[in-house]
This record gives structure tokens, C-alpha cells and sequence, in this order.
């Protein structure tokens, strides 16, 4: 019981731990955002991801899910997190972008 607990414990501080850094990188990109037009901010908007690198993201996410990920394959796996965080604030910041000028 008190590993779960643990467990438990550690799930919710890395998910402090990402609210932290999402809010920390929203407001970095908060400047950026400022310089879309209605183009730029479009073109954000409809970004997707290679479809070779989400087969990647999800054989990574499968692996984590199971335990099974290497110290190697958990870096690359984070560094797909944080990419995925960075694009998804852009992606809303466009949104307001367009929001803001009537273009949605």
C-alpha cells in the first residue's frame, strides 16, 4: 500500500511538474504568437504530424504503457512529449490569433 501511495504521489507531482512547464512555455510563446497573421496563424492551425512520427510516438507510448521502455527510448519519448506540449500551445494560440481577427 505505501508503494502505491508512492506511486501515486510521484504521478501527481509530474503532473504539477508539467502544468509548471506548460504554463512556463505559454507564456514564453505568448510573444511569438503576436507575430501571426491570419495567414501564419491558419497554416499553425492545421499543422499534423509526419505520419512516420507518430507510428514512432505510438510504438514509445505502447512501450511505456507497458514498462518496458529503455532509459534511451524514455528521453526520445519525453522529448516527443514536450514537442507535442509546444505545438499544442502554439496551435491554441493561433486559434485565438484567428479568433481575435474574425478569421476563424
Amino acid at each position: 500500500m505505501v508503494v502505491c501511495q508512492k506511486a501515486e504521489l510521484r504521478g501527481r507531482l509530474a503532473a504539477m511538474s508539467q502544468t509548471q512547464e506548460s504554463s512556463v512555455l505559454d507564456r514564453m510563446l505568448e510573444p511569438l504568437s503576436r507575430c501571426l497573421d491570419a495567414e501564419s496563424a491558419k497554416r499553425v492551425t492545421e499543422l499534423v504530424i509526419d505520419p512516420s512520427v507518430q507510428s514512432r510516438v505510438d510504438v514509445l507510448a505502447e512501450r511505456a504503457n507497458e514498462g518496458l521502455l529503455t532509459p534511451e527510448e524514455r528521453s526520445e519519448y519525453e522529448a516527443y512529449i514536450n514537442a507535442d506540449d509546444f505545438i499544442a500551445i502554439l496551435k491554441m494560440k493561433a486559434k485565438r490569433v484567428l479568433g481575435s481577427n474574425g478569421s476563424s
